[in-house]
Parts: C-alpha cells; sequence; structure tokens
C-alpha cells in the first residue's frame, strides 16, 4: 500500500508534517478555501493552488489503492494468486504498472488465441518460444487435428504464433520498452479523408500535418481531434513502426533459427495487431488528459481574472440591452440591483425616434437619480452609446460598455425566470448587464462558467473535468471576495466554503420568512446547517450593518475571542479597536500566540481589523473606445486603437475594439520579445493598446498587434478610474500594473 503522506510530500516537494495535516483536514471534509484561509499553521501557508493539487492526488492515489485491491481479488478468484505476484503488485507504483502486470490475468472475450488454445496448440507455442534448434514444421505435424480445424501444418503455425503474439502483447518489459519509445518519439499524424476536403476547409491547416505528440499544443491536439470526430481527418499516433520492431526483438529474440523465424513472424504480429493499437490507445487518452488540463487552466485562468474585474459598487444603475429592429430594452436597478422600472426606446434604425428615446433616458435619469448607464456590447451597441452620449446628461453620470456575453443564456435560464417570473427574456437580459456592471462575480455566477466565453475548445474537453475546474475556479473568487449574507443571491451562496446549493437555499427561505441575519452566529439557525457548515462558511460571510463589527470583517467567529482580548487589553470597545489605527498599533501580536493560533493567523486578523470587510478587487477604471470606429467596415490597417482583452488562448488574445468582432492578436505580435505563453503578458479585461494589421471583410476577421510603443492618449485610449464603494487593489493590482509595463517600456 502506497503512504500517501510520503508520496504526495515526495512528489510536490513539501514536508510531510503539512502535508498530513493537510490530508487529515480533507478527510474531515474541509474545503479548499476554508483550508487556505483559516488553517495556514496547520498547513505551513500552502496556498489554494497547492492545496488542489494535494487533493487531487490524495484522490488518484486513493483511486490507485482501490483497483489495486480489485486487481488481486480478481487474481485470487481465478486461484493463481502466488506470493510473488502479490508482492509485485502491492508494489506499483502507477495505475499503467498496474494494469500491465494484470493483463495476462484480465478475464478476455474470445481472441485469436484463446481460439488457438482451444484447439489445443499452446505447447507448440510454448516449443518456438523457447527458440530451440528443432524444427517447428515438423513439431506442427503433431498437432494436426482436423476435428479442431488444425487441418494443415501452416494452420498449426498460425495458431501457435496468435499465442505467441499475445504473450508478447502482455509481457510487462517489452511493454515498458514500447511505452518509452512512444513516449520519447511518437508523431502524431492527421490527413484529410478523400472526398471531405471542401467540406473540412477549416481544418486545412491539418490535411496534410505531422508533429512529435510530445511537442503539440493543447489548442492543436484539440483541434485535429475535433476534425476526426466530424470525420473529416483520420488520427495516427505512433513512432518509426522498425524502430518499435527493433526494440521488441532485442527483448524477445533470442537466437536465429527456423523458431526464432517463426516467433518474430508473431513479435511483427502482435506489435501491429495488439501492441501498437493498445498504445495508441494510450497514448490518445495520455495526450487528450494533457489537452483537456492544459484547456481548463486557461478557462480557469481567464474566468478567474473576468470574475475577479472590478466591480463599480452600489449605485443607481440604467441598463441598456441595444438593438435595431426590436428597440432597445431599458431597466433602472437600485443600488441594491433590485428591478425599479423598465421600457423599450427605439433610437436606431428603422423606427429613429431619437427624440422620444430622448426624453424618456432624461427622465429615467432624473427620476431615479441614475449614477451609471450600462449598455451592453452586442448588436447596436456603439450605435446606441453614440445616441446615450448626445443627450447631455449630468457629466457625473458615467456611460459604460458591458461585456454581455452569457447574458442572453441567464435570460432565458430557469435562475432568471425564478427571479423575474413576471418578465420576459430582453428585460432579464437588461438586468443582467446593469448587474453586471455592479458586481460582475455576484452575476456571473448565475451563468453556466462554459457560456461566458472565455476558453478554447471548451466543448472538446472532458465535461466533468472541465465544470469542476471551474466549479472550483468560481468557489475560490467568490470566497476570496466575500459575500454578504443578507442580500445574496442563492447562487452566490452556493459557492461560498460548507454550503453548497441546498444549503443555499435554506438560507434564502430563513431570511424571506425571519428577515435579516443579525450576526454570524444566527447562521446556525438555518434547518440543516450544522457546526461543519457553520465552521466553514463563517468567515467568507458578511453582515454590513451588524452590531458586532467582526460580523462584517473576515475574523473567523473562532478568533473572535482574540479580538476581545486584545480590546480588554486596551481598555477599549471592539468598535474603537477596528476604528482607530493608533489602538492597533499598540497591539503586541506575539502575546497572543497559543498552541493552535501562530503568527499566521494572528496577522491576517491585524489586516482584517485594518479594513474589515475590504474587497479585494481593483478599483473600477472607466474605458471607452474609439470614437467614430464602430464596425468592422470602419478600420483601417495601421490604425492604432484602445481594446479590452477579452480571451487569452494559447495561440494568442482576442481582443474587443468596439466594433462587435473581436479581433486577434497572435502570439508573435503580442511583444517585441519573445512570448512563451500569452498568459505571461496579457490577461482578461486588461485594457490595452493594439494596431490593425489585416482586415478580412468577407469573413470578418480582424488581426491586430501589440508590438511597439504602446500608443498614447492622441490614438483613442481613455481610461480614468472611478472609485468603487467595494474597492481594493492588492497583489493583483500591483500584478496587472507589471503586466501593462510590460506593453509601455
Amino acid at each position: 500500500m502506497i503512504d500517501f503522506v510520503n508520496s504526495i510530500a515526495g512528489e510536490q516537494g513539501l514536508q510531510k508534517g503539512p502535508v498530513n495535516a493537510l490530508i487529515k483536514l480533507l478527510d474531515d471534509g474541509s474545503t479548499v478555501p476554508f483550508i487556505a484561509r483559516y488553517r495556514k499553521e496547520a498547513t505551513s501557508g500552502l496556498d489554494e493552488v497547492q492545496i488542489a493539487a494535494v487533493r487531487d492526488r490524495l484522490e488518484q492515489l486513493k483511486e490507485l489503492e482501490k483497483r489495486r485491491e480489485a486487481i488481486l481479488k480478481s487474481i485470487d478468484n481465478q486461484e493463481k494468486l502466488t506470493t510473488e505476484l502479490e508482492k509485485k503488485i502491492r508494489e506499483a507504483k502507477t495505475l499503467t504498472e498496474l494494469e500491465d502486470i494484470y493483463l495476462p490475468y484480465k478475464p478476455k472475450r474470445k481472441t485469436k488465441a484463446t481460439i488457438a488454445r482451444d484447439k489445443g496448440l499452446e505447447p507448440l507455442a510454448k516449443y518456438m518460444m523457447d527458440q530451440g534448434s528443432g524444427d517447428p514444421f515438423i513439431k506442427a505435424a503433431d498437432f494436426l487435428n482436423s476435428e479442431l480445424g488444425v487441418e494443415t501444418v501452416e494452420d498449426a503455425l498460425q495458431g501457435a504464433r496468435d499465442i505467441i503474439a499475445e504473450w508478447v502483447n502482455e509481457n510487462q518489459e517489452a511493454r515498458a520498452a514500447v511505452r518509452t519509445l512512444f513516449q520519447r518519439e511518437a508523431v502524431i499524424s492527421s490527413k484529410v479523408i478523400k472526398g471531405k476536403e471542401a467540406e473540412g476547409v477549416k481544418f486545412k491547416d491539418y490535411f496534410e500535418w505531422s508533429e512529435p505528440i510530445s511537442k503539440t499544443p493543447s489548442h492543436r491536439l484539440l483541434a485535429m481531434r475535433r476534425g476526426e470526430k466530424e470525420m473529416i481527418l483520420s488520427l495516427d499516433i505512433a513512432p518509426d513502426p522498425d524502430k518499435a520492431l527493433d526494440l521488441l526483438e532485442k527483448h524477445i529474440i533470442q537466437s536465429s533459427n527456423a523458431c526464432s523465424k517463426q516467433v518474430r513472424d508473431a513479435v511483427a504480429d502482435s506489435y501491429k495487431r495488439l501492441l501498437k493499437p493498445s498504445m495508441e490507445t494510450e497514448f490518445r487518452l495520455l495526450s487528450k488528459t494533457k489537452a483537456d488540463e492544459e484547456a481548463i487552466r486557461v478557462f480557469s485562468e481567464n474566468l478567474r481574472q473576468l470574475l475577479l474585474a472590478a466591480p463599480l459598487g452600489q449605485k443607481n444603475v440604467l441598463a441598456i440591452d441595444p438593438g435595431f429592429r426590436t428597440g432597445c430594452k431599458v431597466v433602472v436597478l437600485d443600488r441594491q440591483g433590485k428591478l425599479l422600472t423598465n421600457t423599450t426606446i427605439y433610437p436606431n434604425e428603422p423606427q429613429r425616434q431619437r427624440g422620444e428615446a430622448g426624453e424618456n433616458i432624461r427622465h429615467l435619469c432624473d427620476a431615479y437619480d441614475v449614477e451609471a448607464i450600462a449598455i451592453g456590447n452586442g448588436t447596436a451597441s456603439r450605435e446606441t452609446e453614440q445616441f446615450v452620449k448626445s443627450l447631455g446628461l449630468k457629466k457625473d453620470i458615467l456611460i459604460l460598455m458591458v461585456n454581455e456575453s452569457g447574458a442572453s443564456i441567464y435570460s432565458a435560464s430557469e435562475v432568471a425566470r425564478e427571479e423575474f417570473p413576471d418578465y420576459d427574456v430582453t428585460v432579464r437580459g437588461a438586468v443582467s448587464i446593469g448587474r453586471r456592471l455592479m458586481d460582475p462575480l455576484a452575476e456571473l455566477v448565475k451563468i453556466d462558467a462554459k457560456s461566458i466565453g472565455v476558453g478554447q475548445y471548451q466543448h472538446d474537453v472532458d465535461q466533468t473535468a472541465l465544470k469542476r475546474g471551474l466549479d472550483e475556479v468560481v468557489s475560490i473568487c467568490v470566497n476570496k471576495v466575500g459575500v454578504e449574507l443578507n442580500t445574496a443571491s442563492k447562487q452566490l451562496l452556493s459557492y461560498v466554503s460548507g454550503i453548497g446549493p441546498q444549503l443555499a437555499k435554506g438560507i434564502i427561505d430563513h431570511r424571506n420568512a425571519n428577515g435579516p441575519f443579525k450576526d454570524k452566529s444566527s447562521l446556525t439557525k438555518v434547518s440543516r446547517l450544522g457546526d461543519k457548515a457553520f465552521e466553514q462558511a463563517a468567515g467568507f460571510i458578511r453582515i454590513g450593518d451588524a452590531e458586532n463589527p467582526l460580523d462584517r470583517s473576515a475574523v473567523h467567529p473562532e478568533s473572535y475571542h482574540i479580538v476581545k482580548k486584545m480590546a480588554k487589553d486596551l481598555n477599549t470597545s471592539l468598535s474603537s479597536l477596528t476604528e482607530n489605527s493608533d489602538l492597533r498599533s499598540r497591539i503586541n501580536i506575539n502575546q497572543y500566540q497559543t498552541d493552535t493560533v501562530g503568527l499566521p493567523t494572528l496577522q491576517d486578523i491585524m489586516m482584517e481589523l485594518d479594513k474589515p470587510g475590504r474587497d479585494p478587487r481593483e478599483k473600477f477604471e472607466v474605458f471607452e473606445f474609439m470614437e467614430g470606429v464602430n464596425t468592422v467596415e470602419d478600420l483601417k490597417v495601421g490604425m492604432e486603437l484602445p481594446g479590452i482583452v477579452t480571451n487569452v488562448t494559447k495561440f494568442g488574445a482576442f481582443v474587443d475594439i468596439g466594433v462587435h468582432q473581436d479581433g486577434l492578436v497572435h502570439i508573435s505580435r503580442l511583444s517585441n520579445s519573445f512570448v512563451k505563453d500569452p498568459a505571461d503578458v496579457v490577461s482578461v479585461q486588461q485594457k490595452v493598446s493594439v494596431k490593425v494589421l489585416e482586415v478580412d471583410l468577407e469573413r470578418k476577421r480582424i488581426a491586430l498587434s501589440m508590438k511597439g510603443d504602446a500608443p498614447g492618449p492622441k490614438q483613442g485610449r481613455r481610461v480614468r478610474k472611478v472609485q468603487a464603494e467595494s474597492s481594493g487593489g492588492g497583489d493583483m493590482n500591483e500584478k496587472l500594473k507589471q503586466l501593462k509595463g510590460l506593453f509601455n517600456n
């Protein structure tokens, strides 16, 4: 049996003590965000990524142990389990090694080898496999049996070769050697299926393509596999067959005689018919898994950046879902995101009722004290933006474009129907646009992450792994920011550590029935929310108007007694302690250390007391596209434009420049320096300056470049910062500053 602690610690370069403590916490039901934030002493400060890696490896090792026991049971039931074989199985370190050992004992369907055994040809196969100096043709004559279908000497030899071929395929050392060759030298080749050239033109790059599988980037592998799935391409994964055969013969062939010649033929058959297909299947799976992991990693990082985008904060917002023929749906939301009113205006073609539309907008802005106008970036967005800007509204009203990707999916969802049963999808979509401006995280959690549009080949990867990966990103982001208990939606609450969908519904029902929660401890009154769930969740929830200032913060209730002791030692109240930095400066945190509470927890407490409930997200920035550039037709080669990164892939970054079609900055055009990974230099939601290289009007493709000096204000880049009511900065702010500096230097 594998020692989980030693194995994981060794593989991941961690100390055994923290790994042991972490495994115990995970087995006890603690979540990744909770462990990372509130159990730093136990884990020596491992972060979410490290904790998740340990958790995932632990699950793999447990599955390995489960498979090991199943194999032992199967072989034992066959009465073939020897002491030596059991030792070999128990010492196997990987699933591949286990399966190779098990292969000869694995129950088989009817094969050529089993048919040959049924004909009594196994002794002939053993005779040939010994590769002695005898004549296999003479020996084969002893096995002729017309009743069993062995009519000729060649029939007997062929059956014996079939048995040998199976032995070669099941030889653990031979399989290991061929597997190593595949790892080093296997090439993936793709060819167009004859007659599919026109139908599969989008896969033209792969009509005649080959490269080492070990160096194939994830997006290219997934593209080729999609071409194969759509029956446009045929794929093959294999090393040079001559090298593979030479390698096998070195392991199997022992002499040079008539028997050896028969064995050599069996080896060739084994490789072609059994071993090569088996290894190709294995490497197809391995390469697909690796490509999936990379694609999910890219998607997850893009999603993280999008979810942690700066919120405008609590403002009265007028949101517009723009359109032409069907008009623009307009809603007004209060500071908590509640829908106050809605209407439809027709400022664009074909109605062009600009006077009436303008009066409507002015009236709504005055009547509801509108502080910001959010305009979805879909159809008619730039035309609607220009119209609103022409109305001469108060200068302090912000007019902002909002990425509406996924808003239509939300508007037709069960979540939206539950929230707004009396409104149609157009109203719901406009509400989503407005709320996304106020708090992107709170709104985006209502949408299936796959629909947000910041991934690559997301429909081609393992959907279970994708959902798990994206859900974890959402959970980490929600818990990083924290959740206001009395206003959070069911969807947002469900991502809080320890809660989940059922408890989230219970919290909402309790809130609706009993009114707002007064303090964190009252959360335990929710039906079926036990001590463990409270422990996991309590640090990540906030009650903004709670009497106890600690209930407004990220200080965990299990540490309230420490802060109370600090206040008592200073002869002051909790409120004074959180409000007075001079008082806090007098605290010597070392004196509050115990066996279970160390400096990491105490330092976190002091940081939280400095800024209780602080939102870690960046300050909000107002961004404006180049005026007069509204469609692809307005673009000219050489133009320098401001843009926003909407998606980062392994081959480049997509940038919204305000023309309803994102342009692509290929990886080779991201910087004057070599770029190995686009994510090293750009991130989703980043503001950038780009130059137009090429415009393909027919296919609506735009090629952009970020090489050279970043254009200044004269090229149209206009950004100004707006202080959100809940703004922060922190490490992410500093990181993005560094990234932006790469383009400005």
